[in-house]
């Protein structure tokens, strides 16, 4: 039986009243949140930072003075409209004694008695979309082997698969591919920093003379490169049977490079993945990180979702494959 994968999101918790956390990471395990502490004088320069965030917990006191939390989500969705923010109240299980303007700075309100309530609203704005797990682990298998194939000598690893909402650009080399077939519609991205990339060319370990290390068309080619053996891999395995009649319609997509921002033009949480290369043969030599994010902007429908490639249970029973 295949093995189920979990898709988690990443979570920022700001609330330092230490009887609650454990509650507080009681309800992230069991609700795939990965939740992340910071202290409270560098938060907006995390969320300056290329940290790909699902969310936000905070605490109408974090900081240490009443109401100090509110004021604080109000600089947060100011800075990151796109992140839903739920604040833990003292007193009170909703945001109805809020401003107009605070009603909607902040997605819901819970007390740490009732924090179960984030359920539903978690479901609606974060895992809103179902990614099968045969695709999840698909994606990963396919896109280890298509960066294994152009880095000699070096190994791709993998973190857990997570949803963000944010639409933040990570480094500066960024590729773009269209992402089509009868069950969805959107783009694949690959992002990496252009000075590990560098590095490796110059060392090489990629299939790109070392001589054309300082030329940036050349390390664009790298990842422009990995982003087709991806997408065509992707179309062979979990290609369907497309209506040429329908009508398709798009969307603009926004990128604003001052920001390191990117919009589809739709409010679908993206599917990450984040994977870092190292050499095999030296063991202090310079990783590479990659991400790659899916957003399904255009058409989502995982009920016609289809993995053409076949499994040793199959096989074995068209008589393919005999056990031993």
């Amino acid at each position: 039986m295949s093995e189920e994968i979990k898709v988690v999101s990443k979570f920022l918790v700001l609330d330092d009243d230490q009887s609650c956390h454990d509650k507080i990471k009681m309800f992230c395990d069991e609700n795939s949140l990965i939740p992340l502490k910071v202290q409270a004088d560098n938060v907006m320069l995390i969320l300056k930072s290329n940290v790909d965030l699902g969310g936000i917990l905070l605490s109408e006191n974090f900081g240490g003075d009443a109401c100090a939390g509110i004021e604080l989500g109000r600089a947060i969705h100011s800075m990151r409209p796109e992140l839903p923010l739920f604040l833990r109240r003292e007193n009170c299980e909703n945001l109805d004694d809020l401003s107009p303007q605070d009603r909607r700075t902040f997605a819901a309100a819970y007390t740490i008695e009732n924090i179960s309530c984030l359920r539903k609203t978690l479901d609606e704005s974060i895992f809103s979309l179902v990614y099968p797990s045969v695709l999840v682990r698909g994606v990963l298998e396919l896109t280890k082997s298509a960066l294994e194939s152009q880095f000699i000598d070096m190994t791709a690893e993998n973190e857990s698969p997570y949803i963000v909402r944010d639409k933040l650009i990570f480094g500066e080399i960024f590729t773009l591919i269209p992402i089509e077939n009868n069950w969805c519609r959107g783009f694949m991205m690959l992002q990496s920093e252009e000075q590990s990339l560098l590095e490796l060319v110059k060392f090489e370990r990629t299939h790109v003379s070392s001589d054309s290390a300082e030329d940036f068309r050349r390390l664009n080619s790298v990842l422009g490169e990995i982003t087709n053996l991806i997408w065509g891999a992707f179309k062979n395995r979990y290609s369907g049977i497309t209506r040429a009649d329908r009508n398709l319609s798009q969307v603009p997509i926004v990128i604003n490079h001052l920001h390191r921002y990117i919009s589809f033009g739709s409010d679908n949480p993206q599917l990450c993945f984040r994977y870092t290369l190292t050499d095999k043969t030296q063991a202090n030599s310079r990783s590479l990180v990659i991400n790659q994010k899916f957003v399904f902007n255009l058409n989502w429908n995982p009920d016609d979702f289809s993995d053409n490639s076949a499994s040793v249970e199959d096989l074995v029973s068209a008589g393919e494959l005999d056990l031993f």
